[in-house]
């Protein structure tokens, strides 16, 4: 089942890419007392999570602060190295905090995974973004198949 607004951000360890290598966390504790805007996407690398998912996250960073975010999160089935090096790669710097759920651990317990071993990525995360204040969800969209309109960060900005 998808998660909802209400629900509680599911407990899972992920790694986190940092300047100093990978960090396990707990997304728990990643959430707690904090306003965290956390979008998911199909790939690291891939066109449109590079080409206009992550940078309108790194471009916005300053104007989802103002409007009460302390985190901007972005989750992918992928690895911490993986994750990392494509943070590099964006610019993110401190502005994105990217988190790797390379067994989709984290992603299945948000009801948010999809199989695309048919494209050969196996079991990813579906596009969406989602908002959650001390841990629980208040807002929450997923991309129809193919687009990307309701996970933007102009559409969370629009929404807080």
């Amino acid at each position: 089942m998808t998660i909802q607004v209400g629900d509680s951000i599911p407990s899972v360890k992920v790694m986190l890419a940092t300047a100093e290598g990978p960090k396990e966390a707990d997304t728990t504790a990643l959430f707690a007392g904090k306003t965290v805007a956390l979008f998911g996407l199909p790939g690291a690398f891939t066109p449109t999570c590079s080409a206009k998912h992550v940078p309108g996250y790194v471009a916005n960073e300053a104007a989802l602060k103002a409007k009460g975010v302390d985190a901007i999160v972005c989750l992918s089935v992928n690895d911490a190295f993986v994750m990392g090096a494509w943070g590099k790669d964006q610019q993110v710097g401190d502005k994105v905090v990217m988190m790797a759920d390379g067994g989709a651990a984290f992603t299945k317990a948000l009801g948010l995974d999809q199989d695309l071993t048919a494209r050969g990525m196996g079991i990813r995360s579906q596009r969406f973004a989602l908002v959650a204040k001390d841990g629980k969800v208040t807002h929450v969209a997923v991309e129809k198949p193919g687009e990307f309109e309701v996970s933007k960060a102009e559409s969370i900005l629009a929404i807080l």
